[in-house]
């Protein structure tokens, strides 16, 4: 039953794993973007932002093709490896700039920006080399196409969104019917390498990896998407172009000209998300979702919910907790150190799964242990010191139902004459004597650590070195009877008073194994002990009328027993075959 319920849960907290629903891809999301370092920039890039001043220099915006050029020119001049125009010319200069222009790009590396519509215009794509039988990619619907003949790579400088419409997944190649056109970002790293070509390997799923000739393969989704590290790279203006020997990402940052994009550190304009799309690429070990993070994930959390329910179920509540606690840490710290590897897998929602399902768990532990606690209380309170009621309710593993073997001394007392005395008082006088006579009984017991196991009648049985261990049990048992007389002695000077019969009792103790524990059910119980020698001690308190002494004591507590006893005439008694040694004090 309890394996059912726990396949339940599992299978309950796997499917939002499976099937992603929103506000888990969110909180997925959202942990990556804490987690995922923020890595230093490479050092190859730099930002170039045309502002409003720049803007108003220049009549106003769109920039005329000769001021582009002019800037253009003026950057490589400083020693720039290449620029990169994140910005899009799809109609011809007003003012017939086109043709310097173009002059300009062709002096250096250079690429400018394409951007998304639906309009189903694509450009002359450029060679891919396909390894494996995949046709994954992201599938681009049309872009706003340049004019024709600008002496430049291009690249598409859209950014689409996750769905918490951020900014953090970039394709390096997009795929169109024409075939596969590339990221502004890449086109960068191939205008500085001299590529030709891209490499795309493929497995079943989609896209593995992609490469730049000159860098290392790129892993990336099966959609081909690069997850972005928010690089800081250096910016920079016209006034003081510290370009040198840095490719140049340019970009409009005037507000109301170019959209800016949100992202997880904030609104960036194009330019400076393709710029950490360039970055990312350069970074080594840099972090990607792999296409068996799923699996990953499910297997972490079957992983978990198994432990939580063997922790909980298994060991007390004090320890379940801890090592419940210690669990939750450890998965924190293994997602932490996978993400740490470049690996986004994401264990949040194992945790939150652990915490629930462990909450139920110790919920329904606690209310079991609660009932144990008040049960163990209501049965023994009366029966042994509140001291030792609270050390089985902190440990009622002591209680073992169905009970174990166990070696302990056994004492039974029992009223002489009781049924002449309920003949010669009153009922509530009989009552009333023989709760004065058990409580004075019973306060011995527990004097001496021992249990009142049960009262039969006029009778008392008591255990000693059961449920709670105790030292030289033996003496212990004998002290106690010693007190018991002592404690009748006291009350019969007490009922006499009252005009009320003396009393006298007769004691039986002895020594050895018996089955010691909780008889019955789980739900009810009694604490008892069963065995020859819980017979035997109630035996020798019956052979105390016969043998004329109030005291008889058995063999085996005699050799563990350090009192000096009187060893009397052996007996025999129901039972047994064969003559009992007996003793009584000297």
């Amino acid at each position: 039953m309890k394996l059912r319920i726990l396949f339940i849960l599992i299978f309950i907290f796997t499917l939002p794993l499976v099937f992603q629903p929103v506000a888990l891809n969110i909180l997925k999301l959202k942990l990556f973007d804490v987690l995922v370092d923020t890595p230093d920039p490479s050092g190859n890039f730099v930002i170039l932002n045309l502002t409003e001043e720049d803007v108003d220099k220049a009549g106003g915006y769109p920039f005329p093709r000769e001021t582009l050029a002019n800037i253009h020119i003026d950057i490589l001049n400083k020693g720039a490896l290449g620029v990169g125009w994140v910005l899009a010319f799809p109609h011809k200069d007003r003012l017939g700039g086109d043709e310097y222009f173009k002059q300009a790009l062709s002096y250096s590396p250079s690429v400018i920006a394409m951007f998304e519509n639906d309009n189903q215009v694509y450009p002359k794509t450029e060679g891919t080399v396909i390894l494996g039988e995949g046709r994954g990619g992201y599938l681009s619907q049309g872009i706003v196409k340049n004019i024709d003949g600008l002496n430049a790579l291009e690249g598409i400088a859209s950014a689409p969104v996750d769905v918490d419409n951020l900014v953090r997944r970039i394709p390096l190649l997009y795929r169109t019917p024409e075939g596969w056109i590339a990221s502004f970002g890449t086109q960068v790293l191939k205008a500085l390498t001299g590529a030709k070509t891209y490499i795309i390997k493929t497995n079943e799923n989609g896209i593995e990896e992609v490469t730049v000739k000159g860098l290392p393969p790129v892993k990336v989704d099966s959609l081909g998407r690069k997850w972005i590290s928010w690089v800081n790279t250096p910016e920079t203006t016209l006034k003081e172009l510290n370009v040198e020997n840095k490719f140049v990402f340019i970009g409009v940052t005037a507000k109301g000209i170019m959209p800016q994009l949100a992202t997880p550190v904030g609104l960036l304009e194009p330019h400076k998300v393709q710029v950490a799309l360039a970055e990312s690429i350069l970074i080594e070990n840099s972090p990607f979702i792999p296409d068996y993070s799923i699996a990953i994930e499910v297997l972490i959390l079957v992983i978990s919910l198994l432990l939580v329910w063997v922790v909980l179920s298994n060991f007390g509540v004090t320890a379940g907790v801890t090592s419940f606690s210690f669990l939750m840490i450890g998965t924190s710290l293994l997602g932490y150190y996978i993400i740490k590897q470049g690996l986004l897998i994401d264990v949040s929602w194992s945790i939150i799964s652990q915490f629930t399902v462990g909450s139920i768990i110790f919920y329904f532990r606690f209310r079991e242990q609660y009932k144990l606690r008040q049960q163990i209380k209501k049965q023994f309170e009366h029966y042994l010191d509140p001291r030792q009621v609270e050390q089985l309710q902190k440990n009622p593993e002591l209680l073992k139902l169905g009970g174990e073997k166990r070696y302990a001394t056994f004492l039974f007392t029992d009223v002489r004459g009781f049924t002449a005395l309920s003949e010669s008082v009153t009922p509530e006088e009989v009552t009333y004597i023989m709760n004065k006579a058990l409580t004075a009984q019973q306060t011995a017991v527990q004097k001496h650590g021992g249990m009142v196991d049960k009262y039969i009648g006029d009778a008392m049985m008591a255990i000693f070195n059961a449920p709670l261990n105790l030292k030289n049990h033996e003496d212990a048992a004998i002290n106690c009877a010693q007190d018991i007389w002592q404690n009748m002695s006291d009350l019969n000077v007490e009922l006499q008073a009252e005009g009320l019969p003396a009393i006298a009792i007769g004691i039986g103790i002895n020594t050895g194994e018996a089955v010691i524990g909780n008889m019955g059910s789980s739900s009810r119980f009694d604490y008892t002990a069963i065995g020859d020698a819980v017979n035997t001690a109630a035996r020798l308190e019956s052979a105390t009328k016969e043998v004329g002494t109030d005291l008889l004591i058995g063999e085996n507590t005699k050799q563990k027993s350090n009192y000096k006893l009187q060893l009397l005439k052996p007996i025999k008694v129901k039972g047994k075959t064969e003559e009992l040694k007996i003793y009584t004090y000297e």
